[in-house]
């Protein structure tokens, strides 16, 4: 389907229909070439000619195996889709007065977005009159902040918008997850339960 999308972005041939065209390719004289005499170029080499830039004056033609610029397209597409990866922001939601059991619930779920590579967006929600309490809040963000310094680091200070005050943070390159993982993998290979295999009945 993506090829078929390819080909009809492009006239090829006898397809291109103009007076002239300019010829460009690896082994042609770059120049402006009445169409026929471009068509006859392409043919002797057992090369197809293809159009690259057809709002151009004269469009521009490429003397090229089909084919292989079709690849070629199609690779050049598929690295700037890499490059242009989707960043996924994940939103963490907060009261005024979250307790520690909560907070360190969704301290750890922060530390798993970072290192997946998404961004955190972390807010307070303000119900009703809890708004007097959004010193409270950011207080509290910027914690959350500190205690993830290992993992990301902050784009946006705390800012309120309406009742909500958001803090924004993006995931460290390389950093957290590996000395995380390490960290974490210690304590079980220190406290492997002893051998029994030793105490087996003969």
């Amino acid at each position: 389907m993506k090829n078929d999308s390819l080909k009809e972005q492009y006239r090829i041939n006898e397809r291109i229909r103009v007076r002239e065209v300019r010829l460009v390719g690896d082994n042609v004289e770059t120049g402006v070439y009445p169409i026929a005499q471009a068509l006859k170029i392409a043919e002797d080499q057992g090369m197809d000619l293809v159009e690259i830039s057809p709002n151009a004056a004269p469009p521009v033609c490429r003397v090229i195996d089909y084919q292989k610029f079709l690849y070629q397209q199609k690779k050049r597409q598929k690295e700037q889709k890499a490059k242009s990866v989707k960043v996924v922001v994940k939103e963490i939601r907060f009261g005024p007065q979250t307790d520690d059991h909560d907070y360190n619930f969704k301290l750890k779920h922060a530390k798993g977005f970072l290192e997946e590579g998404s961004k955190v967006k972390a807010y307070v929600f303000f119900k009703g009159r809890s708004i007097l309490f959004k010193e409270q809040g950011e207080v509290l963000l910027l914690r959350f902040a500190n205690d993830l310094e290992d993992y990301g680091k902050v784009e946006q200070l705390p800012v309120l918008e309406g009742k909500r005050m958001i803090i924004m943070l993006t995931p460290k390159k390389g950093a957290g997850s590996s000395s995380a993982s390490k960290q974490a993998k210690k304590p079980e290979a220190t406290s492997k339960p002893e051998q029994k295999d030793e105490k087996k009945p003969s």
